[in-house]
């Protein structure tokens, strides 16, 4: 199976991306923001070059093949922190990777202001002060660019919304487990998770 964890810049995807992985037996994390630097480099000084690494199609197609390889190889579950705002992309990704394995697509929401503090509380965007500081202000740009995702289509036909305005990181990660668990019973759940001690 194949977990593609959509949702704003810095609302925590890769957070419960790893915690997934954590609790789902034998799980990888696969992050195609590598992918995009792959392409950013290659196509640097290029007519062809675009601002944003996903209106590039190489990197779509990039993404999904690999995606798909890597479970082929481990044979799940790959859990994909990786946020697509544009519907047609989305939309053509989750079709291709279906080929490969069942997708359950998971969107991580949360209130603006939220994400906001959020965004500015992070302390775990990378060692160098100059590197954090252009990360976060990128996510705070592309909060309008989210909200509008969000409004038109995210929130309403993308996949199962966890909104983790009001919910602690335990609490996401319970609530994605019991979507999983549900959609595919077969899916192992920590009883630990849940707040049980196993018997």
């Amino acid at each position: 199976m194949i977990v593609w964890v959509n949702g704003a810049f810095g609302a925590g995807k890769t957070t419960l991306a790893a915690a997934l992985a954590g609790q789902l037996a034998d799980a990888v994390v696969a992050d195609p923001e590598a992918i995009g630097s792959a392409v950013g480099t290659a196509l640097r000084g290029h007519p062809w070059a675009a601002q944003d690494y996903q209106d590039c199609p190489p990197w779509a197609a990039t993404t999904v093949s690999f995606i798909s390889g890597l479970h082929a190889y481990t044979g799940g579950p790959v859990i994909v922190p990786m946020t697509v705002l544009v519907q047609d992309l989305a939309t053509t990704m989750v079709m291709a990777l279906s080929e490969a394995a069942d997708v359950y697509h998971l969107v991580v929401h949360a209130e603006r202001d939220v994400l906001k503090q959020r965004i500015a509380a992070d302390r775990a965007l990378g060692e160098d002060p100059a590197r954090a500081a252009e990360v976060r202000a990128y996510r705070l740009r592309r909060l309008d660019d989210y909200q509008s995702a969000a409004d038109q289509w995210l929130l309403h036909t993308a996949g199962h919304v966890i909104d983790t305005t009001a919910l602690t990181r335990r609490q996401a990660l319970t609530a994605a487990l019991a979507h999983l668990h549900e959609v595919a019973p077969t899916v192992p759940v920590s009883a630990v998770v849940y707040g049980r001690q196993p018997q």
